[in-house]
């Protein structure tokens, strides 16, 4: 009977319920009263803040590793087109015994910056103790290695003087720490295409003077190249006056097919060239393909931790029963009831999101500290510079994808909320306060 008389109220009257104004501060200050933690709704409470703080953890997970994968690859393009040339120019049909005379006309091609000669061979290193393992030799001239800057800038032991004098080599500290070797020592050298004899052919083998070493910060260089003077390695790899390939680096490496034929139409004879798109596509393609997956197996975090909100939000609909019954009597419309647990629950996702955007920012701004960090503590190696090829662990932030991650995780969070809120302003209040 009091029901009764409360919908007719409810019918008669001629002023305005509070709820008539969207997201009024009444729908507000209710959706807040929902969210406070009470005694008889733990469970509601505790499925509350497994909810957000998986948003806050799967948003977190999201930018670190997108930061960490966009690290990783803008290190390895830098370091990969900054160490070796954006466009390799070989010969077809005849040595390139004229390379200084080829080398200055690509060097004049509107937007080539550096042609480099190249004598390039597989050789056997061995220091001290007679241990021996794998080196890519390197042939370049002085003037050129001081233009290559991303080995030119790293010399962090010895200097580049013996090199220039034709005297010494370079090598990586990886390789010369492997072999026990350092600035002033003899690094001996072993060629498989040695001298022929009447016994067949013998290795060439000779001992060079260590005079410097350099460190680039990717451990397949540091650990396996050493650069030896371009006159010296044509004597020891027997191709007196000729190069295996001149290397162009140009100023904007998205732009190689556009110099093709300029380079084609400098070079005045056949010539093969090869980008650096055709030589790194798998390499690169494979880390696209990770990265995505990474994406969408890290966005299943979000998902479940929004599913979390539709399960709590079905249970405080059905604890507050009575008190959304009361509301309806009072005055408030299901558009009202829809948007108090609509808020209640994108709160959720909100405070969650915007949470773990702070913990991905704070995270990627130290993450080679932390690296360091769980080092000590485990006494191991984490993201080990053998296997992951750089000397320490990039994190590269891109405001775009954060962008996406935090649309993606709001847009979830907001879907959650639906049904539980649309089931809440469905409830009929007779229904409701009849079992009460």
């Amino acid at each position: 009977m009091a029901v009764n008389v409360a919908v007719e109220q409810q019918g008669n009257s001629p002023k305005a319920s509070p709820s008539s104004r969207p997201f009024s501060g009444f729908e507000r200050l209710v959706a807040w009263r929902y969210l406070r933690s009470r005694r008889k709704e733990a469970s509601i409470s505790v499925i509350a803040g497994f909810s957000l703080v998986g948003i806050m953890l799967g948003v977190a997970a999201l930018i670190i590793v997108m930061a960490v994968m966009n690290g990783f690859r803008a290190e390895l393009f830098k370091q990969i087109l900054g160490f070796n040339g954006h466009v390799v120019v070989q010969p077809i049909d005849s040595p390139l015994n004229d390379y200084a005379e080829l080398a200055k006309k690509f060097a004049a091609v509107p937007g080539v910056t550096m042609a480099l000669p190249l004598v390039e061979g597989e050789t056997l290193a061995s220091g001290r103790g007679g241990s021996g393992t794998g080196a890519l030799v390197r042939g370049i001239r002085a003037e050129d290695m001081t233009k290559l800057k991303t080995v030119s800038d790293h010399i962090v032991s010895g200097d580049i003087v013996g090199f220039a004098s034709g005297q010494g080599v370079l090598v990586g500290t990886r390789l010369a720490r492997q072999l026990g070797l350092t600035v002033g020592d003899q690094i001996t050298l072993t060629a498989p295409d040695g001298d022929v004899t009447p016994f067949g052919v013998n290795p060439r083998v000779k001992a060079y003077t260590i005079s410097g070493l350099f460190e680039v910060g990717m451990s397949e260089y540091d650990s396996s190249v050493v650069f030896m003077p371009l006159e010296e390695s044509q004597l020891f790899f027997n191709a007196e006056g000729i190069v295996e390939k001149i290397e162009l680096f140009v100023s904007n490496p998205d732009d190689v097919d556009e110099l093709r034929p300029k380079i084609e139409a400098a070079a005045g004879r056949q010539v093969f060239l090869t980008d650096w798109r055709q030589v790194n596509e798998t390499f690169f393609s494979a880390l696209q393909v990770e990265r995505n997956t990474m994406f969408m197996i890290l966005t299943l975090i979000v998902l479940v931790a929004a599913l979390n909100i539709i399960s709590g939000l079905i249970m405080l609909v059905k604890d507050k029963g009575s008190d959304i019954a009361i509301l309806r009597t009072m005055g408030a419309t299901s558009g009202a009831i829809m948007r108090i647990f609509f808020m209640t629950g994108a709160a959720i996702g909100v405070v969650g999101t915007f949470a773990g955007v702070l913990l991905g920012v704070l995270v990627c701004l130290n993450i080679e500290s932390i690296r360091q960090f769980f080092s000590w503590i485990s006494g191991t190696v984490i993201f080990n510079p053998e296997v992951y090829f750089l000397s320490k662990l990039p994190a590269q932030m891109n405001m775009s994808e954060t962008v996406s991650v935090v649309v993606m995780a709001l847009t979830l969070s907001f879907l959650a909320t639906i049904f539980p809120a649309w089931r809440a302003s469905r409830l009929d209040p007779v229904q409701a306060l009849r079992y009460e």
